[in-house]
């Protein structure tokens, strides 16, 4: 499936923060892009332009394109919950987020291609679908003959977050998706509610 593989700064600046995680070219320009990015916006964004942007910086920085976010949302909003709290959890259940959240890839786009490369699995079986939702319980590990590779142990080196809904073994590079992340538990900067709004219009 397409992904969006652009500039990721011109993006992080787009939305004024850095939503694909440290990025110094941003820290050096935090402003929008544009030969008027510094020059003073003129004009309050109308609702729909706020609910608009909420949702693409949601979509950006989970890496989700728009039929697949909406089929996410759509699953949400059948679920019991508050739908844009549900929405987010979905996102963070995703086997491409887990395996950026162990830190076994330093990004979310390197977790798509680590999943889709065949390095992961998911309660001993390879799964390469990077959008496959965990369940709470569900056990996520390095494959054997991956375990050396250099992209996966660099970046477990340089790993130092640390999640309350997860747990990982650094020694045999196997993790555990313990629960769904309640909202106060996920770090992203969303406005969820926003989303709900545009798509109930």
């Amino acid at each position: 499936m397409a992904r969006y593989t652009g500039p990721k700064t011109k993006i992080a600046r787009k939305f004024g923060e850095a939503i694909f995680g440290d990025d110094k070219s941003f820290e050096k320009r935090n402003y929008p892009p544009g030969q008027h990015g510094l020059a003073k916006k003129r004009g309050k964004k109308s609702e729909y332009a706020v609910q608009l942007m909420e949702k693409q910086k949601a979509k950006y920085s989970y890496g989700i394109l728009e039929k697949q976010f909406r089929n996410l949302y759509e699953k949400a909003a059948a679920t019991k919950g508050v739908t844009g709290e549900v929405l987010l959890q979905l996102c963070e259940s995703r086997l491409d987020n887990v395996v950026f959240r162990m830190g076994i890839a330093p990004s979310r786009r390197a977790a798509r291609q680590i999943v889709s490369h065949r390095h992961i699995t998911v309660n001993g079986e390879v799964v390469n679908i990077p959008s496959y939702i965990l369940k709470a319980g569900d056990k996520v590990a390095v494959r054997e003959k991956s375990k050396s590779l250099e992209a996966i142990t660099n970046s477990l080196s340089n790993s130092a977050h640390v999640y309350e809904w997860i747990t990982w073994n650094n020694d045999t590079k196997e993790g555990t998706f313990v629960s769904v992340p309640a909202r106060i538990q996920i770090p992203e900067n969303i406005k969820e509610q926003l989303i709900v709004e545009l798509y109930n219009k």
